[in-house]
């Protein structure tokens, strides 16, 4: 069986990961870095403005391939709210301190620092009101292979608005902004009320994924496809 290294510590995104390969058929060990490699160092993504998710996904997808051995996925998303200027972008995890990944962000758990972004985002957004709450989930996955080199790039998208509270947050499901967020085709439940299935099915990670999947299953990696069929 192949094993492919996720560079990421986020359970959640880790869980969508690995259903989805485990539903294409895909014989591939998905592990996080954590897992393989507990206390290596994160390599320092950029924050700067007019950085996209594909440079932050494909510094940590070379990163960690070399520093493992093993092919790697970095994936890197985020919210782009339109009127916003498309921020938070590649801030998205950390919005609520502009970027910064040391000091009181550090002592948070996940959910915590979630719950602080989420109300950045609806104090940014008071005052705009229906369809200029538009904004979208954006995925970018860059594969390297264990020398570093760069295999695929894939990408996807959700269209969605920023709900107003009362109505938001909700849903128990989901983690990040997906309580806020009303998502399309309809605008009527938030990302936090979608079965996983259906999540799965028209996420951004989804689509991203899912496009990965094709590339593995022609042998992007070489070495024939890990699928079983």
């Amino acid at each position: 069986m192949h094993k492919l290294v996720l560079a990421t510590n986020n359970e959640g995104k880790a869980g969508e990961l690995r259903r989805l390969f485990g539903d294409a058929g895909l014989e591939l060990e998905v592990v996080t870095i954590g897992e393989i490699a507990p206390g290596l160092d994160e390599p320092e993504e950029s924050h700067e403005p007019g950085t996209t998710f594909e440079h932050n996904a494909a510094l940590k997808a070379r990163y960690y391939a070399r520093a493992t051995g093993l092919p790697c996925l970095g994936d890197d998303s985020g919210l782009e709210v339109d009127a916003l200027g498309g921020a938070p972008g590649v801030i998205s995890s950390h919005f609520a301190w502009d970027g910064a990944t040391t000091g009181e962000p550090a002592t948070l758990t996940r959910p915590q620092r979630d719950e602080h972004n989420n109300r950045r985002l609806l104090r940014e957004m008071q005052g705009v009101e229906g369809e200029a709450r538009s904004a979208r989930f954006v995925c970018t996955m860059v594969l390297a292979r264990p020398d570093g080199e760069i295999a695929c790039v894939t990408r996807g998208t959700l269209e969605a608005r920023i709900g107003t509270p009362p109505d938001v947050p909700r849903g128990e499901m989901g983690f990040g902004y997906d309580p806020l967020m009303l998502v399309a085709p309809d605008f009527t439940r938030t990302g936090a009320e979608l079965e996983p299935l259906e999540k799965n099915s028209v996420s951004h990670r989804g689509q991203a994924a899912r496009a990965l999947i094709e590339r593995l299953h022609a042998g992007v990696l070489g070495g024939g496809s890990p699928g079983n069929a």
